[in-house]
């Protein structure tokens, strides 16, 4: 499995609370239909001040390979088109997980 993150911040003009209902209303109910996606999350990093909110996703998929496949399906490229009138990805970072990781029971 190959661990994707993106930082994130929302366009100026974009309400903390539309980005949110869209990732939950709409970004979450997608994943099923990208069969690379093993898990997905986006994480709000607490702040103040006059700067637009931040946020982190953290992708989990099968493959680098077939998560770039996924990239060029329909359901991603609307996802994409509806995110970056939202926000933009300021920082990327990928990986590939050490061992088997840890996960409570």
């Amino acid at each position: 499995m190959d661990i994707i993150v993106h930082r994130i911040r929302l366009r100026e003009s974009v309400p903390r609370d539309r980005f949110e209902k869209w990732v939950t209303e709409v970004d979450y109910a997608a994943c099923p239909r990208l069969s690379s996606v093993a898990s997905f999350s986006v994480q709000r990093i607490p702040g103040e001040g006059a700067s637009a909110p931040e946020y982190f996703e953290v992708i989990t998929v099968s493959s680098r390979d077939a998560f770039v496949r996924d990239t060029r399906s329909e359901t991603f490229r609307q996802l994409a088109s509806e995110f970056h009138g939202l926000a933009e990805v300021i920082e990327r970072l990928s990986g590939e997980r050490v061992g088997p990781g840890y996960a409570a029971a």
